[in-house]
């Protein structure tokens, strides 16, 4: 018995996309979902008490950053990630590989791990699959993910096919290292960049190694949203319908609808929280610039339709003041205000789904937020309807 499994409750006629449910040692959540990041043991600007108010059924916490900052042994002393941080729902770790590729200096990629130094201080580390699963099993999360080679985009084939089969090799270093199997799931990570060959390729490779989940990674990098539905179209049928489905790095409304309708269970983003810290949220007709002048005397919520604290309690003319006055309540409201946007729409995806709408349910969205029908790209303000 896995200590993550997955429950399919109902499929989309109208999409194929899942109504789900994960059960892990921490508790169940309803899938799709979206994971809050707690990229170091805190999700910036939320208490555990107010992520549960806005619905958080679970978050993520970033390996890279814990193993630098406060380091994996101290957690582990402390009792676990879930202790140390107070957070008593379930908690996925990521690898610490799109970090190590993405933040880390003069990093040198070997097939035993990848040496490289920290954004920090410049300090000297390694990371292996075996380092990654004992930083991993030292915080305790629940779901945990294999150590993987994100590739950039764009890049040429011949790079593309040789990380993703070395992603492989250190998938199958990782199940071995793995050492909590009762407590903690490992899951594999599906790479291959844009190419469908490749990401088909690993996909097969990886669930011939019968991971309790897959994630799909590599994506919304930087490529447009056509090429990204393209390679989950591709990709998702390969995935064994009786486990979970996570898609890394995406958080915008349109990728989380339009990655749903594509048979994804699962999406993490810091975009909700970073943007919130500068001052966009998210409506239900688009993104506005809370901070902007035009807002100093708008006496309405920031979204009329939202349920969240801090629709039901301040104005936009108010947070406009926070931001202006440097204070830090105004990002915290933001910040706030967006995670609850995005976790209530999971919830009317979820609903959709449930009652065979969804694409009908994306069509009313996109138009409304002023998204292009296709492609999910916002329209000008001359092309809104």
């Amino acid at each position: 018995m896995t200590a993550v499994t997955y429950e399919l409750i109902h499929v989309c006629k109208q999409t194929g996309a899942r109504l789900g449910r994960v059960h892990t040692p921490h508790g169940s959540f309803d899938t799709p979902a979206f994971m809050p990041v707690g990229t170091q043991a805190s999700v910036k600007g939320m208490s555990p008490d107010e992520l549960k108010e806005v619905k958080a059924g679970i978050i993520l916490g970033n390996t890279y950053h814990l193993y630098l900052r406060p380091g994996h042994e101290l957690i582990k002393r402390a009792g676990g990630l879930h202790r140390f941080m107070n957070w008593d729902r379930p908690i996925l770790t990521d690898s610490g590989g799109f970090q190590v590729f993405s933040l880390a200096k003069l990093r040198d990629i070997q097939e035993e791990g990848v040496t490289f130094q920290s954004h920090i201080d410049g300090s000297k580390h390694f990371i292996s699959p075996e380092k990654s699963m004992e930083i991993q099993n030292a915080l305790g999360s629940d779901i945990m993910m294999a150590f993987d080679e994100c590739a950039p985009y764009p890049c040429d084939y011949d790079y593309a096919k040789k990380s993703m089969e070395m992603t492989t090799r250190w998938a199958i270093r990782c199940k071995q290292a793995h050492k909590n199997v009762e407590k903690q799931s490992l899951f594999g990570i599906v790479q291959g960049s844009t190419y469908a060959d490749l990401r088909q390729e690993s996909a097969k490779q990886l669930t011939e190694l019968d991971f309790p989940g897959y994630a799909i990674g590599g994506l919304s990098v930087g490529e447009p949203g056509y090429i990204m539905n393209d390679i989950l179209e591709k990709t998702t049928p390969l995935l064994p319908t009786h486990k979970p489905r996570y898609l890394m790095g995406v958080g915008s409304p349109d990728y989380l609808i339009d990655g749903s309708i594509r048979g994804v269970d699962m999406f993490d983003c810091v975009l909700p929280t970073r943007i919130g810290r500068n001052g966009t949220v998210f409506t239900s007709k688009g993104r506005i610039i809370v901070r902007d002048a035009k807002y100093a005397e708008d006496f309405s919520p920031i979204d009329t339709e939202c349920d969240c604290y801090v629709c039901r309690n301040f104005t936009r003319g108010y947070i406009r003041h926070l931001f202006k006055s440097k204070e830090t309540l105004g990002l915290r409201l933001a910040t706030w205000h967006n995670l609850r946007f995005l976790l209530k729409l999971m919830e009317d995806i979820r609903k959709a789904i449930r009652n065979d709408r969804l694409m009908d349910f994306r069509n009313d969205f996109f138009r409304k937020y002023g998204y292009e029908m296709t492609t999910g790209v916002p329209l000008s303000e001359e092309d809104k309807p």
